[in-house]
C-alpha cells in the first residue's frame, strides 16, 4: 500500500466517500426502522391463538401460511438476488419504475422484517405463560395483552438482536450496487475505476464501514444499560422500611454505647 496515493485518494475523493457512506446510512436506518414495524406486527400476528373451530380459525390460518411464506422465502434467498428481481424484475414484468433509493429502502425493509419477525416470536414465546393467564383473567384480549404486558418486556429483550440487524444491514447495503444505488461501495468502485488504485480505496471503505459499525455498536450498548437501569436501587414501596430499619440499627448502636 503507498501512503502517498492513500493520502491523495482521501484527500481528492473524500466527497464522494461521505455521500456514499450518508446514503448507506440513511438505507440501513430507515430499513432497519421500518422493518422492525414489520416484524413486529408479523411476530404478533403470528402469535395471536387459533381458535378450534369457526371462519376465524380458516382465516387466521390463512394469514399464518402467507406470513410463513413471506419469512421463508426473504430469510432463505440472498439479498442480492432479491433486489433483482424487485427492481430489474418489476421494471420488466409489471412496467414499474422504480426510484432506486426507495427500492433500495423497501428491499432492506422487507428483508429485514422477516428476521425481525422471528426475533419478535421468539421474545414473546420466551415470555412465561402465567403472564398471559393473568392478563387474561382480568379480561384484556390479546392486544391489550401485547400493548401492556408483552411488548415492553420482548422490546428490551430482543434489543440486542435489533442492534445485530441494524449493524448487517449496514454492511449488506453493498449489495445494492447491483442496481446502482450510490452507496459506500458503489462509490468506492467509481473511485478505484477512476485512478486504478483499488487496495488504497478500498481500504478507506473499510475503515468507514468499521467506524460506522462501531459507533452503532457503542451507542446501543448504552441504551441497552440505560434500559437496564442502575445496578443499586431501592423500590420504592420498601423506602419507608428501610430507612425505620436504619433507625432502629442507629438506636440499637446507642443503646450499646451507653450501657460502656
Amino acid at each position: 500500500m503507498s501512503l502517498d496515493w492513500l493520502v491523495r485518494i482521501i484527500t481528492d475523493y473524500w466527497p464522494m466517500f461521505l455521500r456514499g457512506a450518508g446514503v448507506t446510512l440513511y438505507i440501513s436506518i430507515s430499513g432497519t426502522i421500518l422493518g422492525s414495524i414489520v416484524g413486529l406486527l408479523v411476530g404478533i400476528i403470528r402469535t395471536v391463538p387459533i381458535p378450534e373451530h369457526g371462519m376465524k380459525k380458516g382465516i387466521l390460518k390463512m394469514i399464518h401460511v402467507i406470513l410463513s411464506v413471506y419469512i421463508e422465502f426473504f430469510r432463505g434467498t440472498p439479498m442480492i438476488v432479491q433486489a433483482m428481481v424487485i427492481y430489474y424484475g418489476s421494471a420488466q414484468a409489471l412496467h414499474i419504475d422504480m426510484n432506486k433509493t426507495a427500492a433500495a429502502v423497501f428491499i432492506v425493509s422487507i428483508n429485514t422484517g422477516a428476521y425481525m419477525s422471528e426475533i419478535v416470536r421468539g421474545g414473546i414465546v420466551s415470555i412465561d405463560k402465567g403472564q398471559f393467564e393473568a392478563a387474561a383473567a382480568i379480561g384484556m384480549n390479546h392486544i391489550k395483552t401485547m400493548l401492556h404486558v408483552v411488548l415492553p418486556q420482548v422490546i428490551r429483550n430482543i434489543l440486542p438482536a435489533t442492534g445485530n440487524e441494524f449493524v448487517i444491514n449496514i454492511k449488506d447495503t453493498s449489495v445494492l450496487n447491483v442496481i446502482s444505488v450510490s452507496e459506500l461501495f458503489f462509490q468506492t468502485k467509481t473511485v478505484a475505476g477512476n485512478n486504478f488504485r483499488y487496495f488504497e480505496s478500498y481500504f478507506v471503505t473499510c475503515i468507514l464501514y468499521l467506524i460506522m459499525t462501531f459507533t452503532v455498536t457503542r451507542i446501543l450498548r448504552m441504551l441497552e444499560r440505560k434500559l437496564d437501569g442502575p445496578d443499586n436501587y431501592i423500590m420504592m414501596g420498601n423506602q419507608m422500611q428501610v430507612e425505620k430499619a436504619e433507625a432502629m440499627l442507629q438506636r440499637n448502636k446507642n443503646g450499646a454505647g451507653n450501657n460502656f
